[in-house]
């Protein structure tokens, strides 16, 4: 058993929608993706781990506490980032992150301080007045304070954030990774994904498709590799070689896709006089499209 444990969910709202038939396990210490677009199942997976709602089968738990009958003790334990924060338009948000460190228990305020300065936060605004950005700082720095929150779930988090704080977020779950903590993380942000977890499931229309170990996920992916050489025959002759290899007549580069043949590719290049080199890898979301997306299937 997992610190997390989902078991055979469905949560079934008609026309498709909802989760079906959903397994997977977070193991202790474990950062663990949770990839999908939107529409996917993410966020109600995500609402029954929590409480929120209950699934029509299955069951979940997280330390072996069944999710909806200790949804209370589970609320005040786990570091909870929703996708869609409900804030208390009346206050700033100094007075929310207080509040919320109350009705978690803590005494003080945690780590809120040093997170609000990690992630140049102001907080002493009206929510009400405050960005998309900004407010999702407050709800980064709520799900973070508690020091002896050992887990947490956090749902798209890095939603509305500037690229500068994408990457302090990547910093922040890498040294939460150091210090053991056990997280489950939402996101459609593919290269976020790739530098923090260890793996990933994909969800579907619902549908759990895959559980993938990222690194077999990076061997896996294709590079997009252009070769220029001094001659056009030199170019035919290479790419002759290459199937998948193109080479537009009269020209001098060759553009191939290539993945774990890359090293014969790249050694049969230096057979030839090569003037220009450029690759491009593969994004994870071009390569979960190319094996969950449209057409799939087929």
């Amino acid at each position: 058993m997992g610190v997390i444990d989902i078991n055979n969910i469905t949560k079934d709202y008609g026309n498709g929608r909802g989760v079906f038939d959903v397994s997977f396990t977070v193991e202790k210490g474990e950062v663990l993706g949770f990839l999908g677009p939107n529409g996917a199942g993410k966020t109600t997976t995500i609402r029954q781990l929590m409480g929120f709602i209950k699934p029509d089968s299955g069951s979940l738990s997280i330390q072996g506490m069944d999710c909806f009958k200790k949804a209370d003790k589970i609320q005040k334990s786990v570091g909870y980032l929703p996708g869609e924060i409900a804030f208390i338009d009346s206050m700033n948000g100094m007075e929310f992150i207080s509040f919320v460190a109350k009705l978690k228990k803590m005494n003080g305020m945690g780590r809120a301080h040093e997170l609000m300065e990690m992630f140049e936060l102001n907080a002493s605004g009206k929510l009400k007045k405050m960005s998309k950005g900004m407010k999702q700082k407050i709800g980064i720095v709520c799900a973070f304070m508690d020091t002896g929150a050992d887990i947490l779930i956090l749902d798209e988090p890095t939603s509305g954030l500037d690229p500068l704080m994408q990457n302090r977020f990547v910093e922040l779950i890498l040294a939460e990774k150091r210090r053991g903590r056990t997280i489950l993380m939402s996101s459609h942000m593919f290269e976020e994904v790739e530098r923090t977890c260890g793996r990933a499931a994909i969800i579907r229309d619902g549908r759990l498709v895959a559980m993938e170990d990222m690194g077999k996920l990076r061997e896996g992916r294709q590079k997009t590799v252009e070769f220029t050489f001094s001659k056009a025959a030199m170019a035919a002759e290479f790419a002759s070689g290459f199937p998948k290899a193109a080479c537009q007549g009269g020209s001098r580069t060759v553009t191939a896709q290539v993945g774990r043949n890359l090293d014969a590719f790249v050694k049969k290049a230096g057979m030839y006089t090569v003037t220009d080199l450029n690759v491009r890898t593969q994004s994870l979301e071009e390569f979960f499209l190319h094996f969950y997306g449209e057409g799939a299937s087929e």
